[in-house]
């Protein structure tokens, strides 16, 4: 029988090698254990073993009871935790084995109409000018609608993704359907059915709030027979009013099969009228050009070329340089080019026409939400006319395209721009094409003018006006310039004089040496002397002659 008394009748210890045989112990010695001597668990599991196997009696050498108690309960302890650890990790490797296999299930596997609904999220996510998302996270919203929106069938995808481009609360942004993509292409490619009429906003600034603003109307087509002009403001399509509709969705009803027609209620100033138009399919070609013969006193006839640009297509471009070539082989030496009621297009294309005038130097800056994000310059290695004095002619149909390319002249110093405060749409919008064929059209950025200019609902501010009556058309242009009697006349030196007086201050400093030696040569000759205002005068009428084109016998006055 064990005894456990705090005293000790020592026979033999068991010593702190763990590796002691059972078989190496004589059955009938008597064991001690110092259990505060020991200090490794496995003399107290090699302790037990000895008890349980050999029958061998045993005396404890303690200090107390409670301390083999203690020893006692952490050892049961130990066993207890590593059995039901070992449990908790087998629990969870069955529960992500389910887990795994329920996730491969069919019923969770993205769907095709989500994957649609995903490629239109990242075209966003990559693209949009706002990488705030109007105040949102956009990957939760991802996450939301996956769980939340139907996308059963491909009209609840197209919903879905709808509902997503609203909450950007950019009506810039938005969802075309294939066909209405379609339609979308073939109008930046040559040609469309419809009434010809370019629409916007109101801006705010004419003290519009209501109502769908025109832009431009396409010469030739039956809104503008119809006298529709851009100002005008279309307050309904066939009896639906357009104060909440969107621009596209009126595109959409305003385009149609080719003889149908459509009804328009439209405000021209204080008027309203009712206009019955009939669709027709309206040819974007868009540009048309006239050489101008202006008669000059006592010169040969100066030649002027004038461009009219109504569209930014695909063959925009192309079709400018085209005309300036026609124009150069007739010996003009100027041109305007007439960006009136033009309402944009591609802006690649008006970034290749910028190229065109400029011989170097900054077309556009396009920024987004963190400042500039892009630079479009140019070197002056696509110039083709960059030496004639140049004239560019807006008013409030020119719009977003034709503004970027208004500017980039205005700003660099390389034309006159007459008429009136352009349109003011800063944004560039790009088109992307989904896999079904659908495609979004989405606000990329912003941009401003080489003198970071941004002229979002302002607009790109001309040097001059036109007088009212002036013409959109290129023989009524030509009229006002040749014709003195005309109420639209304009003396081709007021219109170039910015130019000519450029040049002039090029050639001063070669005039002064050469008419410095005339003028002397003059009064000697006349044995008159002059003073500081004569001698201002006669400089004086010599720029005049520069810039006039005229001679002026400014000797005669002071000499003679």
């Amino acid at each position: 029988m064990d005894s456990f008394t705090p005293y000790l009748r020592l026979s033999s210890t068991i010593t702190n090698n763990n590796k002691t045989k059972l078989n190496q112990i004589p059955t009938p010695q008597l064991f001690t254990l110092n259990i505060l001597e020991s200090r490794s668990w496995s003399q107290v599991r090699l302790y037990s073993k000895l008890r349980s196997s050999r029958n061998i009696r045993s005396e404890f050498k303690c200090t107390s009871w409670f301390q083999w108690k203690v020893i006692s309960w952490r050892e049961k302890l130990k066993r207890y935790v590593s059995v039901h650890i070992v449990g908790l990790v087998v629990g969870v490797m069955v529960v992500m084995s389910v887990s795994l296999a329920v996730s491969n299930t069919p019923c969770w596997a993205l769907t095709e109409e989500n994957l649609i609904f995903l490629e239109a999220w990242r075209t966003i996510d990559r693209a949009y000018v706002d990488k705030t998302f109007n105040g949102q996270s956009w990957f939760r919203y991802r996450e939301a609608a996956l769980r939340n929106e139907p996308m059963n069938t491909r009209e609840e995808t197209y919903m879905a993704i709808r509902k997503m481009l609203a909450t950007l609360d950019d009506p810039f942004t938005r969802f075309l359907e294939p066909d209405k993509f379609r339609s979308l292409r073939s109008g930046t490619q040559g040609a469309l059915t419809g009434v010809g009429l370019s629409i916007g906003y109101p801006t705010g600034l004419d003290g519009l709030s209501t109502g769908l603003v025109v832009i431009s109307s396409t010469p030739g087509a039956p809104a503008y027979v119809a006298g529709i002009t851009s100002g005008d403001v279309i307050l309904a399509i066939d009896d639906m009013s357009t104060e909440t509709m969107g621009i596209y969705d009126a595109a959409e009803r305003l385009q149609g099969s080719e003889g149908s027609l459509v009804e328009l209620t439209v405000r021209k100033g204080p008027e309203i009228k009712q206009m019955t138009l009939k669709r027709e399919k309206v040819s974007l070609n868009p540009v048309r050009s006239r050489m101008c013969e202006v008669a000059a006193v006592g010169k040969d006839t100066s030649r002027i070329g004038y461009i009219k640009l109504t569209t930014f297509n695909q063959n925009a471009s192309s079709a400018v340089k085209e005309a300036i070539e026609t124009l150069r082989s007739n010996n003009v030496n100027a041109f305007v080019l007439d960006l009136r009621d033009n309402g944009g297009g591609l802006f690649p294309e008006g970034i290749e026409i910028a190229k065109i005038w400029l011989e170097k130097g900054v077309i556009v800056y396009i920024c987004d939400s963190f400042g500039v994000r892009d630079i479009f310059e140019t070197d002056g290695s696509n110039a083709i006319a960059t030496s004639e004095p140049l004239v560019v002619l807006v008013n409030r149909g020119t719009a977003s395209a034709s503004e970027i390319l208004a500017g980039a002249l205005k700003d660099n110093k390389r034309a006159v721009l007459f008429g009136e405060r352009t349109f003011g749409k800063g944004k560039i919008q790009s088109v992307f094409e989904l896999s079904d064929g659908s495609g979004l059209a989405v606000t990329v950025a912003r941009y401003e003018t080489p003198t970071h200019t941004d002229i979002d609902k302002v607009g790109v501010i001309p040097d001059h006006p036109l007088p009212a009556s002036f013409p959109k058309d290129e023989d009524g242009f030509c009229n006002c310039l040749m014709n003195p009697t005309s109420v639209c006349y304009l003396n081709k030196a007021e219109i170039f004089s910015r130019e000519k007086v450029k040049e002039t201050l090029v050639c001063v400093k070669d005039f002064i040496s050469s008419a410095w030696e005339k003028l002397e040569d003059e009064i000697v000759f006349k044995k008159k002397k002059l003073n500081f205002i004569d001698l201002f005068k006669c400089y004086y009428y010599k720029l005049l002659e520069f810039a006039y084109n005229e001679p002026v016998e400014f000797f005669k006055v002071l000499v003679e």
